[in-house]
């Protein structure tokens, strides 16, 4: 599936930004890489202009850069985080936001606001502003959808990748509390397309 993520365009601060990431938890910034190229396909899918596209790839290529601020003991730990570990995660989008407003970049207020609310859910459940459907950004629910697809189909180290048809049909079954269900839809015909092209 290498022709679905293309080489992000980033100026050299986004780059050294992202080589940051890197060198403090490989994974996170290749699992960074995946979701902005599963993100770029499902905004493809939705219509979106170029300008917007671009904004969603920073976005989700970002979308976790405030991690580089959780302490190493939860960020690198290989076991499910207890509750109290889970409350210093969520400040992970606050503080992503805040790293991507210092780097200046032309939509610099719609990437920042992609990165924060990328942990809302369409029912209101989510954080850290607890936003509900449409008043949930749309680059955040695309960078939602494709991060939740792209977590359960690769390995971790508390679980297994799930194989495509399994993690489709968890995320239809959060369709509407978690995920927008428009863009659940979108990502069910996508990964039909993929199957039936022989791509997995």
């Amino acid at each position: 599936m290498k022709e679905l993520f293309p080489d992000l365009q980033l100026d050299p601060g986004s780059r050294a930004l992202g080589a940051a990431l890197d060198e403090r938890d490989h994974y996170t910034q290749c699992h960074s890489k995946r979701v902005a190229g599963f993100s770029r396909m499902l905004g493809l899918a939705c219509g979106l202009e170029q300008a917007d596209l671009e904004a969603l790839e920073l976005g989700a290529f970002f979308h976790d850069i405030g991690k580089i601020g959780i302490p190493d003991h939860i960020l690198l730990k290989p076991e499910q985080f207890t509750a109290d570990e889970m409350e210093v995660m969520k400040d992970h989008p606050v503080k992503g936001e805040g790293i991507v407003r210092q780097l200046g970049l032309q939509a610099g207020d719609q990437v920042a606001r992609a990165v924060r609310h990328h942990h809302e859910h369409f029912d209101g459940g989510g954080y850290p502003d607890g936003l509900r459907g449409e008043d949930i950004p749309i680059l955040a629910r695309i960078i939602s959808v494709a991060d939740s697809f792209d977590a359960m189909t690769e390995t971790r180290p508390y679980h297994e990748a799930r194989p495509a048809v399994e993690v489709l049909a968890i995320i239809s079954g959060e369709a509407g509390t978690k995920l927008d269900p428009y863009l659940v839809h979108k990502l069910r015909r996508l990964v039909s397309s993929w199957r039936d092209e022989g791509g997995g």
